[in-house]
């Protein structure tokens, strides 16, 4: 059983910054065969996939509506992914969630990943 544990939310005004971390451990197989993304969900919406990456190529995926704002790394010597946020907006405000699944990822879609983490909150002021 693969465990994520998120850090790195808080409470900022439009335009800063935020970097989140997901510590990932007990994983089962090797850490490059696993994707692992970020999720927020706002009040009364959907979970939506943000940004994602396949950690054994680091190939990544963004969705459209942080694309040049947000970027996703991983530190594999620490076993950490990170999301690197800028230039926020109040519509990102939400609580953001890590999640990993074994295996090569195409999507952002909430039911292709298995783990999660329990969500660290951010809110962005306007």
């Amino acid at each position: 059983q693969v465990q994520l544990v998120e850090s790195g939310g808080g409470s900022v005004q439009a335009g800063g910054s935020l970097t989140l971390s997901c510590a990932a451990s007990r994983a089962t197989r090797s850490w490059y065969t696993y994707c692992m993304a970020w999720f927020r969900k706002a009040p009364g919406k959907e979970h939506e996939g943000v940004a994602g990456v396949y950690l054994g190529s680091s190939s990544k995926i963004y969705a459209d509506s942080v694309k040049g704002r947000f970027t996703i790394t991983q530190d594999n010597a620490k076993s950490t992914l990170y999301l690197q946020m800028n230039n926020l907006k109040p519509e990102d405000s939400g609580i953001y969630y890590c999640a990993a699944v074994g295996g090569i990822c195409y999507n952002l879609l909430r039911d292709t990943f298995r783990y999660w983490g329990q969500g660290t909150q951010v809110n962005v002021s306007s």
